[in-house]
């Protein structure tokens, strides 16, 4: 069942909505998720709202550049980012969402180390 969750980076600068269930979250082994240790989760468009302008968050992008990695120009912290494998989606980071029990939500291990 989806419910609404409020979500924002470290200082607040960058601040959002989505409307997840939240069944499970996604560890995913590639170099950059290795090192940065989001749990992520993905929506569907319509089920995201960003509040704060998208110019207003730096981009970062690597290898086939499809994948979108959205961090606050304050803080540095990646509150979401539109994912290689499904870039039509938005990956949230759980960790962002407030009011999530995280030790509540099951893991799903994804190998993005071994995409071509």
């Amino acid at each position: 069942m989806k419910k609404t969750y409020r979500g924002s980076c470290h200082c607040g600068r960058v601040r959002f909505e989505v409307d997840a269930d939240l069944d499970h979250v996604r560890v995913c082994d590639c170099s950059i998720c290795r090192r940065r240790g989001a749990l992520l989760h993905r929506v569907e468009p319509d089920c995201f709202r960003l509040s704060t302008p998208l110019d207003d968050l730096a981009l970062y992008t690597f290898h086939t550049h499809t994948a979108r990695d959205y961090f606050c120009k304050t803080c540095g912290i990646l509150p979401f980012r539109r994912p290689r494998t499904a870039p039509g989606v938005w990956s949230v980071n759980v960790r962002c969402l407030d009011g999530v029990d995280l030790d509540s939500v099951p893991v799903k291990r994804v190998h993005g180390s071994r995409l071509p």
